[in-house]
């Protein structure tokens, strides 16, 4: 997990995104035990009240639970849900933003398919 402190992203959201990028590539499976926040604090080196409010963040929207006296789990179906949230804030930061500014230039949405195809190298 690499944090950046000159970021306009707090902390602590940087840090729940890292964890949900573990979650993502398979670091951190469902159902398995995550770092303790004073783990996260002293390998990252953040205050540890940082380190919480971005593990609470991931245990409030569903993502994390934690089991008395054991620590923070990943819940079950946390990646499905995790590639819901972050595939909406795809299609508002990207698709939506690139949709209105082809709107703008006259271009049709098979325009902007035809011209991604070109990007991706994926032309037939």
């Amino acid at each position: 997990m690499i944090l950046d402190f000159d970021s306009e992203q707090p902390i602590y959201i940087q840090l729940a995104e890292a964890i949900e990028d573990d979650i993502l590539k398979g670091i951190f499976p469902e159902d398995t035990q995550i770092p303790s926040t004073t783990e996260l604090s002293v390998a990252l080196k953040i205050n540890p009240a940082t380190a919480r409010k971005g593990v609470n963040l991931l245990a409030d929207e569903g993502i994390l639970f934690k089991k008395r006296g054991v620590g923070m789990f990943v819940t079950p179906g946390a990646r499905r849900k995790v590639m819901q949230k972050r595939r909406a804030k795809f299609y508002e930061s990207f698709v939506a933003t690139l949709l209105e500014e082809a709107k703008k230039l006259d271009i049709s949405p098979q325009e902007v398919v035809e011209m991604i195809e070109r990007g991706s190298g994926d032309e037939n």
